[in-house]
């Protein structure tokens, strides 16, 4: 048999996404694919940096969390938005990381498009979270 944790550990576990990366971490789009972890360093062009609301994630509840409020910033470059990290406030460590593609597309991040130009407002769509071991 394998491990099982309760809902209530899972939600625990999802719950510290905020209270480690901080409530005023930041979202990082770039082209191309993800590093092959957090550790590594980024990889791709930088399309944006978006600075999430304070309490960017709703608490988590049956084993997952989902984004809160509004995350939507704008474009400082052109391109194909491949991928997301998301950082501290300082930029300078990665928490999560994964793919973005466009609602419907099955990507870890959903956005109402991927392909923007300079000055572009990205709308995040869509981001959940669901933590393992049922």
């Amino acid at each position: 048999m394998a491990i099982q944790f309760s809902t209530t550990l899972r939600n625990n576990r999802l719950d510290q996404i905020e209270s480690t990366a901080g409530t005023t971490a930041k979202l990082y789009f770039f082209t191309g694919s993800a590093p092959a972890n957090c550790a590594a360093a980024d990889s791709g062009t930088q399309i944006a940096v978006l600075t999430l609301p304070s309490d960017y994630m709703a608490a988590a509840s049956s084993g997952s969390k989902a984004l809160s409020g509004s995350w939507t910033g704008t474009a400082s470059s052109a391109g194909t938005i491949g991928h997301f990290r998301l950082k501290d406030n300082a930029g300078t460590t990665t928490h999560i990381q994964g793919t973005v593609t466009i609602t419907g597309s099955g990507g870890d991040i959903t956005l109402d498009n991927n392909v923007v130009a300079n000055g572009q407002t990205i709308s995040i769509t869509s981001f959940t979270v669901t933590d393992g071991n049922a």
